[in-house]
């Protein structure tokens, strides 16, 4: 999952990258809140995290602009003064959420986590498909109750799937989402993931379809057809 982090506190900024990073989390980082309402505006990000003190632009009224666009991305609120005065005015703007400095790592993971959790509709920690089951919280897949070995960028794409809830995604969605706009990317990168994730989802009664035209949809299905596409393969 792809997120915008806007914080001008460099080492802050640093510290919530590593450890958002760590947590399988891809990260954009501005320093400015016009680079961060530039970004905004042109890529698609899972969550915006917001400190309230940007220079050029703070971060409510990069929070203005965005909903202005209507663009539903989640955000979280941060601030250094923790004031009503603060909460109300994120709020009203249309932030979903708020974290008064100084925070814990764990708790503004655990609220990013929730909150791209609900912008999918879903308010349990624990979420499946068929024999597939996902916990949000460790972000571990088990298959038929077996932990499944995944590296960090097939679990991005399974989990991006699983959370799209029977909808088909498309690659260049899927690339937008788990690629920060500094990484280069091999135009097939995505359709490898795929390949990957098939193979170790074959024959188990979850798999990957394509759908032509739309994309890659994760779908429950009975073992025997597992090896049966709805249609050809990228």
């Amino acid at each position: 999952m792809r997120i915008l982090l806007a914080e001008d506190n460099l080492k802050l900024a640093a510290s919530l990258v590593e450890s958002l990073g760590q947590s399988g989390f891809t990260v954009d980082c501005m320093h400015d809140g016009a680079s961060a309402d530039n970004l905004l505006s042109t890529q698609d990000y899972a969550l915006a995290i917001l400190d309230i003190g940007l220079p050029r632009l703070d971060g409510l009224e990069v929070l203005r602009r965005l909903r202005q666009r209507r663009n539903p991305v989640p955000v979280l609120i941060l601030t250094a003064h923790g004031s009503v005065e603060d909460r109300v005015r994120g709020l009203d703007l249309g932030a979903d959420d708020y974290l008064a400095k100084p925070f814990a790592l764990t708790e503004l993971e655990a609220r990013a986590r929730a909150l791209i959790r609900r912008s999918h509709g879903h308010d349990r920690t624990a979420l499946h498909c068929g024999p597939l089951h996902y916990d949000t919280v460790s972000r571990a897949f088990t298959l038929h109750g077996t932990l499944l070995a995944l590296t960090g960028r097939e679990r991005a794409v399974l989990e991006i799937l699983l959370l799209r809830d029977g909808r088909a995604v498309n690659k260049a969605a899927l690339s937008e989402k788990i690629f920060g706009i500094e990484e280069s990317v091999n135009p097939d990168a995505i359709e490898i993931y795929v390949y990957r994730l098939r193979k170790k989802l074959e024959g188990s009664g979850v798999g990957i379809v394509t759908l032509r035209g739309l994309g890659y949809l994760l779908e429950a299905r009975a073992p025997a057809a597992e090896d049966t596409p709805l249609a050809a393969q990228p």
